[in-house]
C-alpha cells in the first residue's frame, strides 16, 4: 500500500521559510489527519517523485499529490485549501481564475521566496508531535 493512497502527501522545498511556515500552517488546520508532509529533499520523497516521472532534483513548487494525481504550484496550493475543509476551502475559488495567471503569481512568490522570507542551512527536523505527519 502506497502512503498516497491513503493521504494527501504535500511536498516541499525544506530550506524556504515561506515554505516551512505554510506547512506549519497544514499541520495546525489539518483536523481531519488527510495529509501527510515531506521535503523535496528528502531520500523517500526523492523515491515517490520518481513513481510519477517527477525530476528528484525538483524544486520549483510545491507539489501535491492525490492517489495517483499531481498537482503543482497555484493549483496545489487551492487544493490544499478546499481540503483542508472549514473557512480555508473558500479559497478554492480561485481556480475559477486561468491556471496561467495564478501561477505566474505563484512563480513570481517563488522566485522571490529566499530573498523575501530567508532560507534555512539545511532542512527542518520535525518535532516529535510533527512526526506523525511527515513522510
Amino acid at each position: 500500500m502506497r502512503i498516497q493512497d491513503d493521504y494527501n502527501l504535500v511536498l516541499f522545498d525544506g530550506v524556504c521559510n515561506l515554505c516551512n511556515q505554510a506547512v506549519d500552517f497544514i499541520i495546525r488546520k489539518d483536523k481531519r489527519d488527510k495529509f501527510k508532509v515531506g521535503a523535496l529533499q528528502d531520500s523517500e520523497v526523492k523515491e515517490i517523485l520518481k513513481d510519477y516521472t517527477i525530476d528528484e532534483n525538483y524544486l520549483d513548487s510545491l507539489v501535491l499529490i492525490q492517489g495517483d494525481q499531481v498537482f503543482y504550484k497555484s493549483s496545489a496550493a487551492l487544493r490544499i485549501a478546499k481540503d483542508l475543509g472549514g473557512v480555508w476551502q473558500i479559497f478554492y475559488i480561485g481556480i475559477l481564475l486561468p491556471e496561467a495567471f495564478r501561477d505566474n503569481i505563484y512563480d513570481w512568490i517563488g522566485r522571490n521566496r529566499y530573498k523575501w522570507f530567508g532560507k534555512k542551512e539545511t532542512c527542518r527536523l520535525p518535532t516529535s508531535d510533527e512526526k506523525k505527519k511527515f513522510i
